[in-house]
């Protein structure tokens, strides 16, 4: 075999490894959902346009502030059920840190498509709304249905992936 085609073979090789990109961003999140330092779920953030990465986040507590996973968790204690009662903990979302890192840095994410590991609850839906992302992939789902009744009435496309 000539060097031409071997290297048209290593080509062709690599094109069908290659993930899609919906696929490498969702990895991503996944790896930035790693960092949480929450107790009861581990999410992560990835906030994308363009294909180039704008901003990532994780669920914890804020900079600064004692880890959960160092002082124990408030909604373990009073036995809150995922899904409400969000005031009662010290974490933010991972899709909060992920829109405040942006705001932060200065990056706007206005037409962005944003990848999580788990459905946007209601609260993060709000923010994701104001804040022109367009498109939503999620891995999980979450317990709050009202996220996405506002989401199909704001028009933010969100896809599922595995």
């Amino acid at each position: 075999m000539q060097d031409r085609d071997r290297h048209l073979v290593s080509i062709e090789k690599n094109a069908v490894s290659r993930p899609s990109w919906e696929t490498y961003f969702m990895d991503i999140a996944r790896l930035v959902a790693s960092r949480s330092t929450c107790r009861r779920r581990s999410v992560g953030a990835v906030i994308v346009k363009d294909k180039r990465i704008l901003s990532t986040g994780y669920n914890g507590a804020p900079s600064g502030l004692s880890h959960c996973l160092d002082i124990g968790c408030l909604r373990e204690k009073l036995k809150v059920a995922s899904g409400q009662r969000h005031e009662l903990c010290r974490g933010i979302h991972a899709e909060q840190n992920a829109i405040i890192q942006a705001a932060y840095h200065g990056f706007s994410i206005k037409t962005s498509i944003l990848y999580c590991t788990n459905l946007p609850c209601s609260i993060c839906t709000k923010m994701i709304i104001n804040a022109g992302i367009c498109r939503i992939y999620y891995q999980e789902g979450y317990a709050d249905e009202l996220s996405l009744t506002m989401l199909g009435e704001a028009g933010v496309e969100v896809i599922q992936t595995l």
